[in-house]
């Protein structure tokens, strides 16, 4: 199956869809959102990440950073923070460079490492789409995260990438559909930065579209 490019999602909700899927839909369908330090922070940690004019190249080493991305078989599109190609006998050539070269994505995040997967999940998604690209095969990559000021490593098993299309399939029904997710509490909506606008004790039988559209009807 190959989706059209009006159908393509956005890579970064794969982060917000494992994290909630009421997020992903609020963001994604609804086009709510809202701002707090954490998103501010990051913001300012992916305008760095994401300086095209910025390539440099360390010995074996290649950096480019904000590489574009998509995959009609997957129905994405987005961009890597910064993708290195080292030089390898088992790389692809590049354009303008000698040798051949392995592509090694990385995804900067700020705080720490999660519990949860959703940020490999969003690195591997990248991966895929490099892979699909370059006609290449990219077994690892990274995350970066702010606060450890340290790289994880991460490798890119057939396990994850399967879980990686499984979860877009239902991001694009979801999406098709125009379907928003009930409201699920958890100890994670404290930190959320939609917590006011998807009120999860009061949203439990309406969609936030609704509340929205009510509220403003009311306002004399």
């Amino acid at each position: 199956m190959s989706y059209s490019e009006d159908d393509f999602l956005m890579i970064s909700g794969l982060q917000h869809f494992a994290f909630c899927r009421r997020q992903w839909a609020l963001i994604h369908i609804e086009n709510q959102w809202a701002e707090n330090y954490r998103t501010v922070d990051g913001v300012l940690m992916h305008e760095n990440a994401h300086n095209r004019e910025f390539e440099e190249s360390r010995g074996d080493v290649l950096v480019m950073r904000g590489v574009s991305v998509f995959s009609a078989e997957l129905g994405v599109t987005g961009q890597c923070d910064v993708v290195e190609f080292h030089r390898s006998s088992n790389g692809i050539p590049l354009p303008g460079k000698e040798g051949l070269w392995q592509p090694y994505p990385i995804e900067y995040k700020r705080g720490s490492p999660k519990e949860c997967n959703a940020d490999i999940l969003q690195l591997c998604a990248q991966a895929m789409c490099l892979e699909t690209m370059l006609c290449c095969n990219i077994g690892e990559g990274a995350l970066y995260y702010g606060e450890t000021r340290r790289r994880e490593h991460i490798c890119f098993t057939k396990e994850l990438k399967n879980q990686v299309r499984d979860m877009l399939v239902q991001m694009h029904d979801l999406y098709k559909r125009g379907c928003t997710p009930k409201v699920k509490a958890a100890k994670a909506c404290n930190a959320c930065s939609l917590k006011e606008i998807c009120l999860p004790r009061l949203m439990k039988n309406r969609s936030v579209s609704d509340y929205l559209n009510s509220a403003m009807e009311k306002t004399p």
